[in-house]
């Protein structure tokens, strides 16, 4: 019989593709996009650059990065029929559902030949890319009751988001601190939600249904969900003085409980996104006053880094973001189609990635069941 091949739940550590798009080196908390480090990104790219830099491999000229925002004001705006369609789902309904329904009809709408016709494929790059902010803007204010606010074509990609949520153009500072935002969440290597791109890319379906179903991974509370569960986290503690954290967090962790915002698979260090979402935070406090849960943030990060950082436990992305949208005056069910709205430059340069030298995803499996079983006819069976 042949020898038993190991089983790695998770595929923690399996490489599963050969890339350029994105590094991590998790032991020093080092994160890259195409070699460029994301400190460096973050202070001097915005949005468009970075989204550029992910689908084609290199900072744009200025020609190239005008152009690239001309076609991305362009595909703002819905079809009419899109807009119906999020009109009849059910305002109770979480916003990913919506998104991910949305992203799949656009196939729909917009059908064409990916694989050999690459004008198509870079016009699908753009509209998901330019249409997802529209998507969950609309979709924000129709369950509302209200009407959705048309794309602008003046503002950026970042300003224009907060714009349609509510139809004020945002501040300087709030347009920098979201698109800071986008930059930090748009490509994280092999994550669930990319790996899922991935593999549906792998089958030759559309981009559509490739994003709709990276969308259904990132919903998931392990995932994307997560940085909604931050804010729920620190609500439920009451008590917020030191001493009553500290026995919060150890209670928590003598009865193995997960504290959302802590810990990372790859990072066992503190997450580089994380530093800059804090630096990002303070920014916006100085402006426009501080908040208790980032006081409280700042405490349990303390005593967390106390009780379990030499265990490389330490604050994700996810800790400080939430923090940062709340401020930013961003309903808590928008902080995961948000990230979204973000990585969806990440899925699709793992995609045109994919398609250069493709080959669909077929892994084996551990059987771990009967074989050779005997039918036995129903009227014999106990």
């Amino acid at each position: 019989m042949a020898e038993m091949p190991e089983y790695i739940p998770g595929l923690a550590g399996v490489p599963a593709a050969r890339t350029s798009i994105c590094l991590i080196d998790g032991i020093v908390g080092k994160l890259q996009y195409r070699g460029y480090p994301i400190e460096v990104l973050a202070e001097q790219g915005t949005y468009e650059e970075v989204a550029y830099l992910l689908l084609f491999g290199k900072l744009p000229t200025t020609r190239q990065l005008d152009e690239f925002r001309g076609q991305l004001i362009a595909e703002r705006g819905l079809k009419f029929r899109i807009i119906d369609l999020l009109k009849t789902l059910p305002e109770s309904g979480h916003p990913m559902d919506a998104l991910t329904a949305a992203v799949a009809a656009m196939g729909m709408f917009y059908k064409g030949d990916h694989i050999e016709d690459l004008e198509f494929r870079r016009l699908s790059v753009i509209r998901l890319i330019a249409k997802l902010p529209t998507i969950v803007a609309a979709w924000h204010r129709i369950r509302r009751g209200d009407d959705p606010i048309k794309p602008s074509t003046e503002l950026s990609h970042a300003a224009n988001f907060l714009y349609m949520l509510e139809g004020e153009v945002p501040t300087r500072l709030a347009e920098r601190v979201f698109d800071v935002a986008l930059v930090l969440h748009a490509e994280h290597s092999m994550n669930a939600s990319t790996f899922t791109a991935r593999v549906t890319g792998s089958t030759l379906t559309d981009p559509y249904a490739v994003v709709a179903s990276a969308i259904g991974s990132l919903a998931g509370p392990l995932h994307g969900g997560a940085n909604e569960q931050v804010l729920a986290t620190l609500e439920d503690i009451e008590d917020r003085s030191p001493q009553a954290v500290r026995r919060w967090a150890e209670d928590r962790l003598a009865r193995k409980e997960k504290i959302m915002g802590f810990g990372h698979r790859v990072y066992k260090v503190k997450d580089p996104r994380a530093t800059i979402l804090q630096g990002l935070a303070t920014q916006l406090f100085r402006k426009f006053g501080s908040t208790p849960d980032y006081d409280l943030a700042v405490e349990l990060e303390g005593q967390m880094t106390d009780l379990v950082g030499s265990k490389g436990i330490y604050p994700n992305v996810d800790f400080y973001s939430g923090i940062v949208y709340q401020k930013l005056g961003i309903p808590i069910d928008l902080f995961t189609p948000i990230f979204a709205v973000s990585r969806v430059s990440g899925w699709l340069a793992h995609l045109l990635e994919q398609l250069e030298n493709n080959r669909i995803f077929r892994p084996s499996q551990i059987w771990i069941g009967e074989a050779d079983r005997t039918f036995v006819p129903i009227e014999e069976r106990g």
